[in-house]
């Protein structure tokens, strides 16, 4: 989109940011991982894939937050310079097809995912859950088995979002929090351990429980981590069980907060 200078109420300061100067101030100020995201890191993917490149050769991670439509050839490319990925699986063919006219866009998002893990990306799955679009349960069992069919329980976390009205979908109420709770029971009865609920500030379900004693080895707020029950070797403080997550905590001012190792 286009916006005039002299149409905004504050002033338009644009950066000419290169890959060498993102890697720079990454390294300058302590950042141990380059995050792109916001808005989709695939429209400017050359850009993406160079300073990806770039910061593996600084001893830096590379994570990407898509939409994961993209083709495969890319994929494989950008994937071998990627750590972590979250990759949003929006709706079925028939949501993809009302929204953005890409009736297949399922397949292509799904082959994304396979590709980034084939190639040992960490890789974590968000659907965000909107009224009346992609709230069904057929959705949401078919997501789960297959999940399930090609990754087996444990290995990609799946993130239920709570939506909110905004821009072009004002007039779409807030997520009820029992569909997606009730999404979460239909992922879970499938077999999937790791599920999570966002966007819920509070919601029990934003912590991590281990999959053999159930009880929470990662509590969180939000971003924020708040209570940290893993072992050195991340494993469940209560029963030794493997929790497959990667990273460590460091305490800050009586919170903990998370730091990626992959």
């Amino acid at each position: 989109a286009r916006i005039k200078p002299k149409t905004l109420k504050f002033p338009l300061r644009l950066e000419d940011l290169s890959p060498e100067r993102a890697v720079e101030l990454a390294r300058k100020n302590g950042c141990s991982v380059i995050a792109y995201t916001y808005n989709e890191p695939i429209v400017w993917y050359e850009y993406m894939l160079d300073t990806a490149k770039l910061a593996k050769r600084n001893g830096l991670k590379n994570a990407m937050i898509t939409n994961g439509y993209i083709n495969e050839d890319p994929m494989r490319e950008l994937a071998k310079y990627i750590d972590a990925a979250n990759v949003d699986l929006k709706g079925d063919e028939n949501f993809y097809s009302r929204l953005s006219g890409a009736p297949k866009a399922p397949e292509a998002v799904m082959r994304a995912i396979e590709i980034l893990i084939e190639n040992g990306v960490h890789t974590e799955i968000t659907i965000l859950i909107i009224p009346g679009w992609n709230d069904k349960e057929d959705f949401f069992r078919r997501v789960a088995r297959w999940v399930m069919d090609k990754f087996g329980p444990e290995k990609v976390p799946v993130h239920l979002s709570r939506f909110y009205p905004n821009y072009m979908m004002r007039a779409v109420p807030p997520t009820p929090v029992r569909i997606i709770e009730k999404a979460r029971k239909i992922l879970m009865e499938e077999g999937l351990k790791y599920v999570y609920i966002g966007n819920v500030p509070g919601h029990p379900a934003e912590h991590t429980y281990c999959p053999n004693c159930g009880k929470p080895v990662i509590k969180r707020n939000g971003f924020w981590i708040t209570d940290w029950k893993l072992t050195d070797d991340n494993r469940c403080s209560y029963c030794g069980y493997k929790i497959n997550i990667i990273g460590k905590y460091k305490q800050e001012d009586s919170w903990l907060r998370f730091h990626m190792l992959f």
